[in-house]
C-alpha cells in the first residue's frame, strides 16, 4: 500500500493524531490509507475513533462539490462522525459530520473552517486560521479530552441522523393519521417502506427487480401504484420469509401510499417541501430502524399532548448500549445465549449479536451459517408488544444481512422465523405460563438460564414492555428493580448483567434500597455507573435519573467491594452523546459498608476520600436532628395538602384565618412573607392538627434554592402560627426553645447543610433540586440545648436572627458558613471539603454545568497545587524536604493542564508558582515522557487523568475542565500518591 500523502502527514503530525513518520500517535488513530473500513463509497485514509465517536481524515485534492456532498450524506448516515477533514494543496477543509447535507450547491455551508498549512500569511484572505488554530479547535488531545465540545457549538446532535430521522417518521406518521389510516396500519406501511428502502440502497433489491416485478421504475413510483405496491410487498413476503411482515399486512389507499412515496423523493414531512433525501438505510445503523419502534410505541402518549412533532425522542441511545456492552461483552468467546426480558425492539439485541458473530468469527470472514447460528440459537427476547416484537426481529434480520458476506443471493433472503420461538410476546412476570414461552425459556429441567443478561426496563407503571399491572402486582419499589430481579431468574452463577435502572432506589430509604443492595450482592462483583447527570439528553424530556448496574464481567474483582462510577454533565455529552467517564472518577466500596452506612454510597458518587471521612466523624461526633428533636418534645411534619379528585377530604376549619405559605416565593432565606393569604378551606386531604403549626416554627422549604450559583436549603424561624403546604416541612417548638429553633436555620442554610445533602440527600443530585424529610432529620447537627450558650452557637444564632431581619449578602454568607464550621470544629482540610462540595451542589444547574466545565483559573490551579503538596509535606517534613508547585501556563484554548511537584530538601511550607511554556502541549507531553519513561499519550487516551510519579517529582495532567481540580481533589490523590509510594517501599 503507498504511503500517505505528505499534505494529510503534515497536517496530522501537527494535530497530534500521527507521529512525523505516518504512524499513528495513539491506540485510537488507524491508518487505513483508502482502504476498506466502512460501508459506502467514501474511504478515510485515516481515522480516528474514542468511546463511540469517530473522526474521518481523507487527502482529497481537487474534489468536485458532487463528490464531497456525496462524502457528507454518507458521513452524516453514519450517525457517529461529527467531524469530516478533508486534506490537500496546502490546505485542511474541517466538516460538520452532524449537519444535515446538502446538494452540491451548497456543500460549503457545512464547512466549519479552512486552515492554512504554513500559517495565515498566504495570499488569500480565506486563510485566516492555521494548523495551530486546528489543532487547538479539534485536535487529537482537544477531542479526547472533550475540550473540542466546550469550543465549538456549532457541531451538536441536534441535527444528526438519528434526531433527524425520528423527528421525520414521526411527523410522516402523524400525517397518515391525520389523512385517517389507523395508527398501526400507519406504522405497519412506514416499517415496510422503510425495509424495502434498506433493501433497494443495499442493492439486494435492485431497480430491474422492481421493473420485473412491479413494472415499476423504482421504489417511489412502485408506492405511488396501489396494484405495484401490492405486488411488491407481497414480493417481499415470500422472497424473504420469516417473521418481517404481517401476515395480514395490506395495501393502504393511493393518497396514503403517496406520503411515503413523496417522503422517499426527498419531500420533508413536516413542511412539504422537497429538497435533497437525505437518508442511506445502507449505511444508517440497524440499531437506529429499532429505535424508530422505540418511538411508534411513544407516539399515542405524545399525540394525547398535542402534536407529536413538537416532542422529543424516546429511545435507548446508542451510547448507553454501547457503554454497557463494552463491558459486559469483553472478553466473550461468540457461544454465549443473550436474553433480555424487555426487549422493546431489539436496541440491545442487535448489537450483542453483531459482537457474538464477530468473537465467533475471530480474525476470518463471518460465514451464513455461522451468522444464522448465532440469531436463531443465542439470541433472546421478550416483550409484551406484539409490534415491538416484530420489529425486533425485522431489525435482527437486516443486521443478519448486513454481517452475510453475500446478503444479495437468493437463499442469503430466506430467514427462519423466530417469533414464538427465540422472540417471544408476552408480560416477561409470566413469560413461562404462555405456550411460547414454554417452548423457549423453559427446558425439561426447568427455566432456561442464559449467560449474558442485557435491558432497559421501564421504571414505573404500565408500560408497553411490562405488562398490566393488575395482573402482575409489583414488590413496593421501583419497577426497574423487579424486571431485574426477575430477570435474575434466567441466570446462572456465571451469567454477567448489565441493564439500565432507575436511580433513586439507589440512594432512597426503606424496600427500594434494600432491594437494590440484594440484587447488588447477588451481581458480586459488581460496578455501578451513576448516569443522572447525563439524563437531560440522555432520554431526552423523560429526564429520568438512571444508573448502570453491571455485574460479574469482572472475575479479578473483589466480590466484596463494588466499583462506584460516576458520569458528569460535559458539552461533549450535551452535543455529541459521550459519557464523560474518567479514570479518577472510580471508587470502590465495601459492600457491607453501603448497607451499615448508606451515606458512604452517595458520597463515593458525588464527593472524594476527604468527603467520606468528613461524613464519618460528623455521624461519629453528633446525634441526628430528629434524635435531638425527640428529645426536645418536637419533629418535622410536611405540610397540609388541599386534596385531589378522589381522595376523601378531611375538615380543615381549625386553621382558619391563620397565614397560608403555600408559593415557593412565600419564604426567603431566615424570613417568611408576612404579606400572605389567610388559610380558608373548609377541607384538605391532610390538613394536620393545629398543634403542627404553632409558633415558634422552623420551616424549611422542599426544593433547595439556586441562590445565584451558591446553592441553599431556605429554612426560617416565624414567631407567629402559621400554615405551610407540603412545599415546606416544619417543626414546632417550645417558646423557650425558639433560639434553638433561629440556630438549626442558620445550620441547615449554611455550606455545610448544602454538602450534607449532595452528599448524603436521598435525591439531591439525582436530577430533583429537593430534600425529603429523612434528609433533614438525618443530619448530625451538635446538641442543640446544650449548644445554645456558647460563644460559637451565639455567634450562629447573632447571624440567622440578624439575616431574618436584613438578607445576607455574599460577606454575610461566608460569615455564616465559617461560624457553622467553628461550630462543628471543623479543621482547615474539613472547611476546604465542604466548601468544595457547597460548589459541587451549584452543578446541579445548568449555569453550574457550564461553569464545571470551563477551563480553571490560575487561582483554581494555584488551589490544586497548594492542598497537593501541603498534604505531601506533612510527611516529606520529618526528612527536611518539601514539595514545591509549578504550574504552566498553557494557552487559554489548551485541552489540558499541567502540574508539576518537585520534591526538594527546604522547610516544609509549600511554595506554588506558575511557569512560562513557550512550546507546545504536545512537547510539553514529550518532554514529561521521556523525563518519567511513561506512554503518556496513551494512559491519557485510556483515562483522561494521569499522575505520574518518580522519586524526585510528581506530574498531574487533567483536561482543562473546572471539575476536575478541586483542592479537595488533590488532597484525595495527596494521599493516594503517600500511599503508593509507601507500599513500593514495602515491597
Amino acid at each position: 500500500m503507498a504511503a500517505l500523502a505528505p499534505d494529510i502527514r503534515y497536517s496530522l503530525a501537527a494535530t497530534g493524531y500521527l507521529r512525523d513518520d505516518g504512524q499513528p500517535a495513539a491506540a485510537s488513530v488507524t491508518v487505513t490509507n483508502g482502504g476498506p473500513s466502512r460501508r459506502g463509497s467514501f474511504q478515510p485514509d485515516v481515522v480516528w475513533r474514542h468511546d463511540n465517536l469517530g473522526v474521518y481524515f481523507k487527502h482529497a485534492p481537487n474534489t468536485s462539490r458532487e463528490e464531497i456532498s456525496v462524502w457528507q450524506q454518507e458521513v452524516w448516515n453514519e450517525g457517529s462522525v461529527p467531524l469530516l477533514w478533508l486534506i490537500g494543496q496546502g490546505q485542511t477543509e474541517l466538516y460538520n459530520g452532524f449537519a444535515r447535507p446538502q446538494g452540491p450547491d451548497a456543500a460549503g455551508q457545512n464547512r466549519l473552517g479552512i486552515f492554512a498549512h504554513d500559517g495565515p500569511t498566504l495570499a488569500s484572505s480565506q486563510y485566516d486560521k492555521d494548523l495551530t488554530d486546528l489543532n487547538a479547535t479539534a485536535g487529537r488531545l482537544s477531542m479526547e479530552s472533550g475540550g473540542f465540545w466546550r469550543e465549538e457549538s456549532r457541531v451538536s446532535r441536534t441535527e444528526a441522523v438519528d434526531r433527524r430521522l425520528l423527528r421525520d417518521i414521526m411527523a410522516l406518521e402523524a400525517s397518515l393519521v391525520e389523512d385517517q389510516l389507523p395508527t398501526d396500519d400507519a406504522q405497519a406501511l412506514i416499517g415496510r417502506a422503510i425495509f424495502a428502502k434498506y433493501l433497494v440502497d443495499k442493492n439486494i433489491v435492485t431497480d430491474a427487480m422492481l421493473s420485473t416485478e412491479c413494472d415499476r421504475a423504482n421504489l417511489p413510483e412502485v408506492l405511488r401504484h396501489p396494484p405495484a405496491a401490492k405486488r411488491l410487498f407481497a414480493w417481499l413476503k415470500t422472497t424473504f420469509n420469516g417473521d418481517m411482515f404481517p401476515t395480514d399486512a395490506h395495501v393502504p389507499a393511493h393518497r396514503h401510499l403517496a406520503y411515503i412515496a413523496n417522503f422517499l423523493d426527498g419531500d420533508d414531512p413536516a413542511t412539504g417541501q422537497r429538497a435533497l433525501f437525505p437518508y442511506r438505510f445502507d449505511i444508517i445503523p440497524i440499531e437506529l430502524i429499532s429505535a424508530i419502534c422505540e418511538q411508534f410505541a411513544h407516539s399515542a402518549v405524545l399525540a394525547d399532548r398535542g402534536d407529536p412533532r413538537k416532542h422529543g425522542v424516546y429511545y435507548t441511545p446508542r451510547a448507553a448500549v454501547s457503554l454497557i456492552l463494552d463491558q459486559v461483552m469483553a472478553g466473550m468467546k461468540g457461544d454465549e445465549t443473550v436474553l433480555d426480558i424487555t426487549c422493546g425492539c431489539g436496541i440491545f439485541l442487535v448489537e450483542a449479536l453483531r459482537r457474538l458473530v464477530k468473537a465467533t468469527a475471530g480474525n476470518a470472514p463471518p460465514t451464513r451459517s455461522m451468522i444464522r447460528d448465532v440469531l436463531y440459537k443465542q439470541i433472546y427476547g421478550v416483550d409484551v408488544s406484539d409490534a415491538a416484537i416484530r420489529v425486533a426481529a425485522l431489525s435482527l434480520y437486516l443486521a443478519a444481512l448486513e454481517l452475510d458476506p453475500r446478503p444479495s443471493n437468493r437463499r442469503g433472503m430466506k430467514f427462519r422465523p423466530i417469533m414464538g420461538r427465540s422472540l417471544l410476546v408476552g408480560d416477561a412476570h409470566n413469560i413461562e405460563r404462555t405456550d411460547a414461552g414454554k417452548a423457549r425459556l423453559t427446558t425439561a429441567e426447568g427455566r432456561k438460564r442464559f449467560d449474558l443478561i442485557v435491558g432497559n426496563p421501564p421504571f414505573t407503571g404500565a408500560h408497553d414492555r411490562g405488562g398490566d399491572d393488575s395482573d402482575n402486582p409489583q414488590p413496593p419499589y421501583d419497577r426497574s428493580i423487579s424486571f431485574a430481579e426477575r430477570a435474575m431468574q434466567f441466570a446462572h452463577e456465571k451469567t454477567r448483567f448489565g441493564m439500565i435502572l432507575r436511580a433513586t432506589p439507589f440512594f432512597s430509604v426503606g424496600a427500594g434500597r434494600q432491594a437494590a443492595q440484594r440484587l447488588v450482592e447477588s451481581l458480586s462483583p459488581a460496578t455501578i455507573i451513576n448516569l443522572s447527570s447525563c439524563s437531560s439528553w440522555l432520554f431526552e424530556r423523560a429526564n429520568v435519573p438512571v444508573v448502570v448496574l453491571a455485574g460479574r464481567y469482572r472475575p479479578l474483582q473483589d466480590p466484596k467491594h463494588m466499583m462506584l462510577v460516576q458520569a458528569h454533565w460535559s458539552p461533549s455529552g450535551r452535543a455529541g452523546h459521550q459519557f464523560d467517564i474518567a479514570g479518577s472518577d472510580a471508587e470502590k466500596l465495601h459492600v457491607a459498608s453501603w448497607k451499615r452506612n448508606p451515606d458512604l454510597f452517595k458520597a463515593a458518587f458525588f464527593g472524594s476520600y476527604g468527603d467520606l471521612l468528613l461524613l464519618d466523624k460528623l455521624r461519629d461526633s453528633h446525634r441526628t436532628l430528629a434524635s435531638q428533636l425527640r428529645s426536645m418534645g418536637a419533629r418535622f411534619s410536611q405540610g397540609l395538602k388541599l386534596g385531589m379528585a378522589g381522595r376523601r377530604p378531611s375538615e380543615a376549619t381549625h386553621l382558619h384565618g391563620l397565614p397560608y405559605w403555600r408559593k415557593s416565593g412565600d419564604i426567603e432565606p431566615f424570613r417568611l412573607n408576612t404579606e400572605v393569604e389567610r388559610f380558608t378551606h373548609g377541607f384538605a386531604e391532610r390538613p394536620r392538627k393545629r398543634d403542627v403549626y404553632r409558633a415558634p416554627l422552623l420551616v424549611v422549604r422542599e426544593f433547595i434554592h439556586p441562590m445565584d450559583g451558591t446553592p441553599r436549603a431556605l429554612a426560617a424561624v416565624s414567631e407567629r402560627d402559621g400554615v405551610f403546604s407540603n412545599a415546606y416541612y416544619g417543626a414546632s417548638f417550645a417558646m423557650t426553645q425558639v433560639d434553638a429553633a433561629h440556630m438549626l436555620a442558620g445550620i441547615l442554610s449554611s455550606a455545610l447543610g448544602t454538602w450534607y445533602f449532595i452528599m448524603a440527600g436521598s435525591t439531591f443530585g439525582l436530577g430533583p433540586r429537593r430534600l425529603l424529610q429523612e434528609d433533614l432529620v438525618t443530619m448530625p447537627v451538635p446538641s442543640i440545648l446544650d449548644a445554645v450558650p456558647t460563644a460559637t452557637s451565639r455567634q450562629v444564632l447573632t447571624l440567622a436572627k440578624e439575616f431574618a431581619q436584613q438578607p445576607p449578602d455574599a460577606s454575610g454568607w461566608e460569615r455564616l458558613d465559617e461560624a457553622v464550621f467553628d461550630l462543628y470544629e471543623l479543621n482547615e482540610e474539613e472547611r476546604l471539603v465542604a466548601r468544595d462540595g457547597h460548589v459541587r451542589a451549584s452543578w446541579q444547574w445548568q449555569h453550574g454545568w457550564e461553569k464545571s466545565a470551563q477551563p480553571p483559573t490560575h487561582g483554581d490551579l494555584g488551589s490544586f497545587a497548594a492542598a497537593f503538596a501541603g498534604t505531601v509535606n506533612t510527611w516529606l517534613e520529618a526528612s527536611g524536604r518539601r514539595m514545591r508547585g509549578l504550574i504552566y501556563d498553557l494557552p487559554a484554548l489548551a485541552p489540558l493542564r499541567v502540574v508539576r511537584f518537585i520534591i526538594e530538601p527546604g522547610p516544609s511550607l509549600s511554595t506554588v508558582e506558575v511557569i512560562e511554556w513557550k512550546r507546545s502541549l504536545p512537547s510539553l507531553l514529550e518532554d514529561l515522557a521521556a523525563r518519567s519513561n511513561v506512554p503518556v499519550v496513551d494512559l491519557l487516551s485510556k483515562s483522561k487523568v494521569l499522575r505520574v510519579t518518580t522519586q524526585k517529582e510528581v506530574v498531574v495532567v487533567k483536561p482543562a475542565a473546572r471539575r476536575h481540580w478541586m483542592a479537595s481533589l488533590a488532597i484525595a490523590e495527596a494521599r493516594q500518591t503517600l500511599e503508593r509510594n509507601m507500599r513500593v517501599q514495602a515491597e
